[in-house]
């Protein structure tokens, strides 16, 4: 029986990903114990594991993860106050598929996208 995921993405820079997700997005950290080049992050009921991928070129990274929420609104505007910047094809909007979405890249341009179904 599955339970649980927490999708694993690239990254290249620990301190840069970990100051990105604690400080823009509201993340905290996950665990007690440090692993170099390893970084895990939770907030609610979900959590992201990063691993560290120096040589990793962000315009060839395809690292993606949707993330559902039940309170898109509130979660875009934290994130405008922030100054995150949303995906420039990203904004808030009612897809046809009965999805309200938005997109952001992280800064080694792993696309998230938050979704609530409408």
């Amino acid at each position: 029986m599955l339970v649980d995921i927490n999708p694993k993405l690239p990254m290249r820079n620990k301190a840069i990903t970990k100051d990105y997700y604690l400080n823009k997005l509201g993340f905290q950290l996950y665990g007690s114990q440090y692993f170099d080049g390893y970084l895990m992050v939770s907030k609610d009921a979900i959590q992201l594991h990063f691993f560290e991928f120096k040589e990793l070129n962000p315009n060839e990274n395809y690292g993606q993860v949707y993330i559902r929420t039940n309170n898109i609104d509130a979660i875009y505007q934290t994130f405008l106050d922030n100054k995150v910047s949303i995906h420039p094809n990203g904004f808030l909007e009612t897809k046809p598929w009965g999805q309200k979405e938005f997109s952001l890249l992280d800064p080694d341009k792993n696309l998230l996208t938050f979704g609530e179904s409408v």
